[in-house]
């Protein structure tokens, strides 16, 4: 093989994108029809163009019919957009929500079977993603996020992709879910040409976000609590993954907190050690999690996560060495929050939660769960039974919303 780009990816590992993989795409375009896997691509004589997040125009077909999503985990804004059957135009997705958020797969799976057999274009991270697979699977459009676990909007084959005649637009609900969880949403109704259905969704979350800001926006900076988020606790090896400037950072800031570690981690995630965490003395503490790992604690909170499930697993991460011994957790305001939160338009429920853990008097207004309810009710076709937030086993906290 013969590499003519390597570019370190965002996890440390080196994306390659091969002399065979560049003459593959490129002569895909050159012929005047695309045939991949018994099915043939055609000039759309309809087409519309979209501006993405990169502030790329893309023109795509005005009713594309084969979707490829760049992380499985964007099934959760198809189910806004095509509610009766979020799967039914995906052709490929990347396969990290299987691995990485088992309740949500097995919520997925159990209400629309075909997701199981969606083709896979990589696992879980950029670096395993195939250009070749993604062009046999002959989508109408991409969806990539600008940075995650699937292409980037820096990876090398998103060129030698649109020069096989595939249109990519991006979208964002990770790196700055705030201020991009609207126009993502906005880019994709105009992508999927389900307009209407965004801007149904776009209108719900505004409101709710608008009240969030109502009540937090007079509290001073310097009154407003220290938060820290231990993100995917217990999964990693030693203390602590956690959030700086975006990703969960820009929920808890919407809610009227301040991220300790913000001032010493410029990118979305990172790590910082224990002692940090100690000296740092947060007023809240956060644990995200979905899953856990053999011989490891983990937060087991999402969609069909039983309630005491979830308030166990919260507690016994908060008697590991170090943690016990927070001021947070020794004092009542340490609580748990579905991980895929950070990843996903239905973030203002975890914005609402949060706002209340902080503040229980001044959002005494908040229910976040009737929040969630109304989202699935309204705009999606499965129940919300699950838990999305927790506080400890045994907990008395009135500030924790309501489970059910």
């Amino acid at each position: 093989m013969v590499r003519v780009t390597r570019k370190p990816a965002a996890n440390g590992a080196t994306l390659d994108v091969s002399m065979r993989t560049l003459s593959l795409l490129r002569a895909a375009l050159a012929a005047t029809t695309l045939f991949c896997a018994g099915f043939a691509v055609l000039p759309d004589a309809h087409a519309r163009q979209v501006t993405d997040l990169a502030g790329r125009v893309v023109t795509v077909p005005d009713h594309p019919k084969r979707v490829l999503l760049g992380e499985g985990r964007f099934v959760f804004a198809m189910t806004l957009l095509d509610k009766k059957d979020p799967v039914a135009r995906v052709v490929g997705w990347q396969g990290e929500l299987k691995q990485q958020d088992p309740y949500s797969w097995n919520q997925l799976v159990t209400h629309y079977p075909k997701a199981a057999d969606v083709p896979l274009i990589g696992k879980t991270s950029e670096a395993s993603v195939s250009p070749e697979k993604i062009v046999s699977l002959a989508p109408d459009v991409a969806v990539f996020s600008l940075s995650g676990h699937g292409p980037g909007r820096n990876n090398p084959m998103i060129a030698a992709l649109q020069d096989a005649g595939i249109p990519i637009v991006f979208i964002d609900f990770r790196q700055h879910p705030v201020q991009n969880t609207v126009p993502s949403m906005r880019i994709l109704g105009q992508a999927l040409d389900r307009q209407a259905e965004a801007e149904a969704y776009i209108a719900f979350y505004e409101a709710r976000l608008a009240r969030v800001r109502k009540m937090v926006n007079p509290v001073p900076q310097a009154q407003r609590p220290r938060v820290f988020v231990e993100m995917l606790a217990g999964v990693w090896p030693a203390c602590c993954h956690t959030t700086g400037n975006g990703s969960f950072g820009d929920l808890l800031e919407a809610a009227g907190g301040v991220n300790v570690a913000a001032p010493v981690l410029p990118g979305a995630i990172g790590d910082v050690s224990l002692e940090f965490l100690l000296d740092a003395k947060p007023d809240v503490y956060i644990a995200t999690g979905s899953r856990s790992e053999p011989g490891r604690p983990g937060l087991l909170v999402g969609p069909g996560a039983a309630a005491h499930v979830s308030a166990r697993s919260l507690t016994a991460l908060l008697a590991r060495d170090g943690i016990r011994d927070l001021g947070a957790v020794t004092q009542h305001r340490a609580y748990g929050i579905w991980h895929a939160f950070y990843n996903s338009p239905y973030n203002v429920a975890a914005i609402e939660a949060m706002a209340k853990w902080f503040y229980p008097e001044r959002a005494a207004a908040l229910k976040p769960q009737d929040t969630l309810d109304t989202l699935y009710r309204q705009f999606l076709d499965v129940d919300n039974a699950g838990t999305y937030w927790t506080a400890p086993a045994g907990s008395s906290d009135a500030s924790a919303p309501s489970i059910r």
